[in-house]
């Protein structure tokens, strides 16, 4: 790493970043944190929705041999893998690495009971996703994430760069000036893979048990775990 990086030097520099370019500041946000970060020292964990397919783009003009960490939790939609499998094969120089959790579903099921995500979304949550990515995330002093300020109303105050408190290190987010409609622009424009069930109402997608068609108006967030009054993972959440 080259010196020192801390969320009180990003802002001490935040104004070298305008935001009124065609990246919106992304690629410059990029370029400075793959020349701020070692290999070692930096990730993406991507979720392979539509920003995601964007950031993924991006990052690979500036590092094109990136370490990007996918949580498979194993209840994914058949869309979403697919989208992963035409990832790789479009950017064959791209390390994404598939990570599992420790218990297999089986196990999660004899030790917690069948369809824990019914009964209890957070522990489920936990268990498959946010553990996995402090796993992936204990040797790395920064992460990237997809997050927009669009999105909803608990990320519309997400800065390009964040202290994560959560995971103890820095969490970076190029793409939180973006619209939705600039997110599909991109898309269209570059002629990139996407996950097809965007084709069908689907602004968010996670796990096939807990995310739902909410279209692409107001927040985007409002098809997962519908009825349940929760809106996030746990990754972005203290």
């Amino acid at each position: 790493m080259n010196g020192t990086v801390t969320y009180e030097n990003w802002q001490q520099r935040s104004g070298e970043f305008p935001i009124e370019n065609e990246t919106k500041g992304a690629h410059a946000v990029l370029e400075w944190a793959y020349s701020s970060y070692s290999e070692a020292e930096i990730v993406y964990a991507s979720s392979f929705g539509a920003e995601a397919i964007v950031l993924i783009d991006l990052i690979h003009q500036v590092k094109p041999d990136a370490h990007i960490v996918f949580l498979d939790t194993g209840l994914h939609f058949p869309e979403t893998y697919e989208v992963i499998d035409k990832i790789e094969a479009r950017f064959p120089t791209l390390r994404i690495e598939r990570k599992l959790p420790k218990l297999t579903l089986d196990e999660q099921a004899a030790e917690y009971g069948s369809a824990l995500w019914k009964r209890d979304s957070n522990q489920c949550c936990n268990i498959r996703k946010v553990i996995p990515l402090r796993e992936t995330l204990t040797a790395k002093r920064a992460w990237i994430s997809g997050l927009r300020r669009e999105q909803s109303p608990t990320r519309a105050n997400t800065e390009f760069v964040n202290k994560d408190d959560k995971f103890e290190n820095i969490k970076i987010c190029p793409l939180i000036h973006w619209t939705w409609d600039e997110v599909w622009d991109y898309i269209k424009k570059k002629n990139l893979p996407y996950n097809t069930l965007h084709d069908h109402q689907y602004p968010s997608i996670g796990c096939f048990p807990c995310t739902q068609p909410a279209g692409t108006d107001g927040d985007s967030r409002a098809g997962r775990w519908v009825g349940s009054g929760k809106t996030e993972c746990g990754l972005h959440t203290r």
